[in-house]
């Protein structure tokens, strides 16, 4: 990983909403950056109404991180295809993410409080 990507303990709350619903809350979040990329939250799963996901069809494959797993955000106003995801088995340099989501910001907001 070396100087590549980095992950720490994102300082403060963070939330996840959409369709009027907070769908996440946690003060465990990490915080990866991964090159020239924005930094990106990452969620505990056990901080995440995970009631409201349903796994996708998708699938990634980060050279750094593995692969991942998408979700969709099932809301009474429609579903948000592929709104999160996850690296269940990450590579072991970024073993930390294991058992976190992301949530891609164009389908969902992530905010810090």
């Amino acid at each position: 990983m070396g100087d590549y990507i980095k992950i720490r303990p994102a300082q403060g709350t963070w939330t996840v909403r959409a369709a009027g619903a907070v769908l996440a809350e946690t003060e465990n979040a990490l915080e990866l950056a991964e090159g020239d990329y924005s930094e990106v939250i990452y969620f505990p799963r056990d901080d995440i109404s995970m009631a409201f996901f349903e796994k996708s069809d998708t699938v990634s494959t980060c050279p750094h991180k593995g692969v991942a797993t998408h979700y969709d955000f099932v809301a009474k106003s429609g579903t948000f295809k592929d709104a999160a995801w996850s690296y269940e088995d990450p590579k072991d340099d970024v073993a930390q993410i294991k058992g976190y989501l992301a949530f891609y910001t164009n389908k969902v907001a992530v905010e810090q409080l």
